[in-house]
């Protein structure tokens, strides 16, 4: 029986520079999507799935998460003064939705090295890993429909999505092999290979599920342009070990971590409000675009 997987690790130390100058001093993880902060949508969708400890890996200058996940004192008495049972109780669930630890990482060295900062938090488990800014909108969480791909391998599972096109070189790329509908068996994997080179149109997105042996080959990675150690490099030489699978899951996966992919997110969410869908749907027939 699968070692149930109960700890997810969020990187969350980037200095978010594609959103300059909101993110100075403000972590891009806080960026609203409609009312509520990138992160937060991700430790939902982590707890969703079944989740019970999350280890958010932050650097110099992103205290609001710590805050936004930690009890309010004052903010919770206000609203309880004026008679906002409402929305204290939505203040309140923040920081009650799961056991939140954090660790620092001391320099922006890749995804690789922020992983391996939660070594001794996750210990000899399997672990998630989930990126802050990628939005995954779907009916089954999307960890949850790689979880329950983990539980039947017992063995590391990414999430994929097809890209079309010259913008697949933005990603890590599998050569994999369909083995039913939307479940892959990985042969190998590269980082952003030119569009000519790509091994198939099956990008690597902001979901993992590993397991602890990859904090080894993480220290034996060798950092790779600018200094960052990849984690796509340390899953590959573990690929030569273990197995690799890859769920495309089901739902719609927004790069809220790109201004465009973050407007069109906010649109989306915006139109799923029913507090906020009338008016705005007026509002965009209202807007004579060229």
């Amino acid at each position: 029986m699968a070692i149930k997987v109960r700890k997810a690790v969020f990187p969350a130390a980037g200095l978010g520079t594609r959103f300059l100058p909101a993110t100075k001093a403000s972590p891009k993880e806080m960026l609203p999507l409609v009312d509520k902060p990138l992160i937060q949508y991700v430790v939902e969708e982590a707890v969703a799935s079944g989740i019970e400890s999350i280890i958010i890996v932050t650097g110099r200058g992103k205290t609001a998460i710590e805050d936004h996940f930690d009890i309010s004192f004052e903010l919770e008495q206000l609203l309880r003064e004026r008679g906002k049972e409402e929305l204290l109780r939505e203040v309140r669930a923040i920081s009650d939705m799961a056991r939140i630890n954090y660790v620092r990482q001391r320099e922006a060295l890749g995804l690789g090295h922020a992983i391996l900062q939660a070594r001794d938090f996750v210990e000899n488990e399997p672990f998630a890993v989930m990126l802050a800014d990628d939005i995954v909108d779907a009916e089954v969480p999307a960890l949850r429909q790689m979880l329950d791909v983990y539980e039947r391998f017992e063995a590391p599972v990414l999430g994929t999505m097809r890209v079309a096109g010259e913008a697949i070189s933005r990603f890590g790329v599998l050569d994999a092999e369909e083995i039913e509908e939307g479940v892959y068996r990985v042969r190998d994997m590269v980082e952003k290979p030119p569009f000519d080179e790509a091994p198939s149109d099956l990008a690597i997105v902001g979901r993992y599920i590993l397991t602890p042996d990859i904090f080894d080959e993480i220290e034996r990675t060798q950092p790779g342009a600018g200094g960052e150690i990849q984690i796509t490099d340390a899953m590959r030489a573990l690929l030569r070990r273990r197995p690799f699978y890859a769920v495309r899951f089901r739902g719609t996966r927004h790069d809220a971590g790109d201004k465009l992919g973050f407007l069109i997110a906010t649109v989306e969410f915006a139109l799923k409000r029913p507090d906020l869908a009338p008016e705005f749907k007026e509002y965009l027939r209202s807007l004579k675009l060229d």
